[in-house]
């Protein structure tokens, strides 16, 4: 359980429970925006052949 004195994981202002984990809702959005944009990424890891995982599976 997170502390009283938890902060928004964007702008570190203290959070309020509406918008939990962020202080506000454009904290909350902009956090969405970043994952509609992909501006999240994780790293693909590549097979012994230099193709990525998703390969096997059929991709064109």
């Amino acid at each position: 359980m997170p502390s009283k004195d938890a902060k928004c994981p964007l702008c570190g202002k203290p959070r309020v429970q509406e918008f939990r984990p962020f202080c506000s809702r454009g904290c909350r959005d902009r956090d969405l925006n970043q994952w509609f944009d992909e501006g999240y990424r994780m790293p693909a890891h590549e097979g012994p052949d230099g193709g990525t995982d998703d390969d096997r599976f059929g991709g064109d």
